[in-house]
């Protein structure tokens, strides 16, 4: 890994009430949100999670990353469209509204209406790239009216047929829900990605691509790197409880498929509140190299299942960075690696 951007904490607001938000946890942290919707979210817990930031930023300098950062935003101001208004949510997670593919970033159509803008605060960060000679794309602008979400719905229990929030109305997903290896791109349909969002990605690569559509047993699907995760040519990381490898795509045959072990107990009550994210985040690190990871460090099972996989792992601490949306992978988007664009898969 040569650069990477990093997100920001500054300015988060705690996301709306939106039933395309809300549908992601569960009912009780649903309600809590819908009253703390719009408001900044506590100094306290900005505090811990910045100490932890500042030190992954410092991690990645020593080892000779360059670190880009988007603008700070106060995610508060309301924004609105001829058909809704809304406030913000933050920019800590770069991953999720830009997918960087060969030499070409593309904007990527959220379905959460208050992330509508979320790219702008990385605007200058996209204008340098251009400039440098990146291709740079935004994918259609989403409406994001009632034609797009299921007016009932409701998370599917399990046994019962697997079902979304969105319609196929139009083209939405988050860049997060695909993983890249090469040419090939993994992808999970989710909560935040649609059917017509996949196909219009496909489209839009044309023949020089792949992609390879990953089914996923979570009920609550949102974003692939807590169930599927690329670590190096020939080997990737599944969630056990989501993923059945049995009906892993035939072109990862042969391909190591490394078991996440379950994640550790962490002791901290304001994290069971307060994380927007499952409690797979044990999977959620960063690849330096074919070799190098960066982990959790409270994640020690995790950390001993790397080492024992022929990895070299390198603890860091962001536990306290899940309110805000992820770990380190859904914290970054890297923009460039060292060597040629090419096939990993048969």
């Amino acid at each position: 890994m040569e650069e990477i951007v990093v997100g920001r904490l500054e300015g988060a607001t705690i996301p709306s009430d939106h039933p395309v938000v809300s549908c992601n946890i569960p009912p009780w942290a649903a309600r809590l949100q819908g009253l703390a919707a719009g408001f900044k979210y506590p100094r306290m817990l900005i505090e811990r999670a910045q100490d932890e930031l500042d030190q992954f930023i410092t991690l990645l300098q020593s080892l000779g990353v360059t670190v880009r950062r988007p603008d700070a935003v106060d995610h508060r101001r309301r924004f609105g469209t001829p058909d809704w208004s809304s406030r913000g949510f933050c920019n800590t997670c770069p991953r999720d509204s830009m997918l960087v593919i060969g030499d070409e970033i593309i904007e990527t159509p959220m379905a959460w209406p208050c992330r509508y803008f979320e790219t702008h605060s990385y605007r200058a960060l996209l204008k340098d790239y251009f400039r440098r000679g990146a291709r740079w794309t935004a994918a259609p602008k989403p409406q994001l009216t009632d034609e797009l979400f299921e007016a009932d719905f409701r998370t599917p229990k399990e046994g019962e047929p697997m079902r979304y929030i969105l319609t196929e109305f139009e083209p939405v997903f988050d860049a997060a829900d695909f993983v890249r290896a090469g040419r090939d791109l993994f992808v999970t349909r989710s909560n935040v990605t649609n059917q017509m969002g996949i196909d219009w990605l496909r489209r839009h690569l044309g023949p020089g691509y792949r992609i390879h559509e990953i089914e996923s047993r979570c009920r609550t699907p949102m974003h692939i790197d807590t169930t599927f995760l690329l670590l190096a040519p020939g080997k990737v990381l599944v969630n056990p409880e989501y993923i059945d490898v049995d009906r892993l795509p035939d072109v990862l045959r042969s391909w190591d498929v490394l078991i996440a072990p379950k994640p550790n107990r962490i002791d901290d009550r304001v994290l069971k509140v307060t994380s927007m994210c499952g409690k797979w985040l044990n999977m959620n690190v960063l690849m330096v190299d074919e070799k190098r990871v960066i982990a959790e460090r409270h994640h020690t099972d995790m950390l001993r299942a790397l080492e024992g996989w022929g990895f070299e792992p390198i603890p860091c601490d962001l536990l306290h960075y899940a309110p805000f949306g992820g770990s380190f992978h859904c914290a970054t988007l890297d923009v460039r690696r060292r060597g040629t664009l090419e096939s990993y898969v048969d």
